[in-house]
């Protein structure tokens, strides 16, 4: 069957090219999550819970980077004062689906964006189209750098943070389950899909949405939030802020110099 063009396309063509994109979607996801089914052991016992132990890669690195740095002991963890308890009947039934789901998602996510590319190419050039392997390749290494971050750097941050924190001796932290999981789940697809922000301002700035002009004079306001996420997702100590912000502010530095590409282009 002949592709429709896209000045011969209704409202409705285009709401059924959407209707059949989250269809896909939603089948590969579905399918990513039945084969981490056959490995929730070890995504359970190895990842999910992999930052609420002292012998986790980041725990272990940033004490080797502090003795470096000179700093003694000051950031190496030797215990996790908390216990991870699930409260509802069907409590780890849920997290199980979900984290699956999410499992699903993550690897699913190269084909969805082709799904998107798909969808959105008809108005786009000839030129443009011919980029699809790239844009597939680039957005999906953002995100899966985004995850890893938001795995190896935000989470065990973190759990570190509201496992240390205390208001009197008295209080011992026992988490639920469902809050440790939306924790993980959060940091996770927060920090991959701001990783993505290079791709989504280069396509606010082809369509004129965004200028460079405008990122440039929100950059200040833009520091400030990345420091003040920073500073909550972490424990109270500059290396760690630091650790989690330059990433963050590296990739506003990288959107305000796509957008000022895509302007330039478009200008000549």
């Amino acid at each position: 069957m002949a592709k429709k063009n896209l000045n011969e396309m209704s409202f409705l063509d285009h709401l059924e090219d959407l209707r059949w994109l989250l269809v896909r979607s939603t089948i590969a996801i579905i399918i990513m999550a039945v084969v981490t089914y056959f490995i929730s052991d070890y995504l359970f016992d190895t990842i999910i819970f992999g930052p609420t132990r002292p012998t986790f890669f980041t725990y272990v690195y940033f004490c080797e980077l502090s003795h470096s740095l000179g700093f003694a002991e000051s950031i190496c963890i030797t215990e996790m004062p908390f216990i991870i308890q699930n409260t509802l009947m069907e409590g780890q039934v849920n997290v199980f689906i979900w984290i699956c789901i999410l499992a699903g998602f993550i690897l699913s996510f190269p084909y969805i964006l082709w799904e998107i590319w798909k969808f959105i190419s008809p108005a786009l050039y000839t030129q443009e189209k011919k980029n699809a392997k790239v844009f597939i390749f680039f957005s999906s290494l953002l995100f899966f750098l985004g995850v890893l971050f938001g795995y190896f750097v935000v989470i065990p941050m973190s759990v570190n943070f509201v496992a240390t924190f205390t208001v009197s001796d008295i209080v011992k932290n026992q988490f639920t389950l469902e809050s440790y999981i939306s924790m993980v789940k959060t940091s996770v697809l927060a920090s991959g899909l701001f990783f993505e922000l290079p791709i989504i301002i280069y396509f606010l700035t082809k369509l004129g949405l965004v200028t460079p002009e405008f990122l440039r004079k929100y950059r200040k306001y833009a520091i400030v939030l990345v420091l003040i996420i920073a500073a909550i997702v972490t424990p109270p100590d500059v290396v760690s802020q630091t650790i989690v912000a330059i990433p963050m502010l590296l990739i506003y530095e990288a959107s305000i110099f796509i957008s000022v590409f895509v302007a330039k282009n478009q200008k000549e």
